[in-house]
């Protein structure tokens, strides 16, 4: 099998394992508390990932994370106080939905983002305007 075809099959199965723990922790009635306890450990932690897959810039987080693990493909758009990212399909999202899970986006995508993002520069601002879970793409905005 060439690495390509293997590099995708694992891109799929990981996204498929996320979806697979979101549904488990929202059977059990835990996935808000992780969720939460994860998102304090991610702001302390952003530099340190930002650092391991050499991002040295914000806009690297959406295109660096979306060339490795490709589930989201986003899109930079240059904006007069920073820089918005959108997505328009989220492999983890559509797992999430076809197996009856919760909400997966904070836990594995944007609370990471964020604490990249953070970590790089702790001035920034990053608002989530709109995700895939609810609308018809995900939009962040970095300023």
């Amino acid at each position: 099998m060439e690495n390509e075809k293997k590099l995708q099959i694992l891109q799929f199965t990981y996204a498929g394992v996320l979806a697979d723990a979101v549904l488990q922790m929202g059977r059990e009635g835990v996935l808000e508390k992780v969720t939460q306890q994860k998102k304090k450990e991610q702001m302390l932690t952003g530099t340190m990932k930002a650092e391991q897959f050499g991002i040295t810039q914000p806009e690297e987080v959406f295109l660096k994370l979306s060339e490795i693990f490709n589930c989201a493909s986003w899109e930079i758009i240059s904006e007069q106080e920073g820089f918005s990212a959108e997505a328009k399909a989220c492999k983890l999202c559509g797992f999430a939905k076809k197996i009856g899970a919760q909400k997966p986006c904070n836990l594995y995508c944007l609370d990471p983002m964020e604490g990249m993002i953070k970590g790089l520069n702790d001035n920034l601002s990053f608002a989530v305007r709109e995700t895939l879970w609810d609308g018809q793409k995900c939009k962040v905005e970095v300023k």
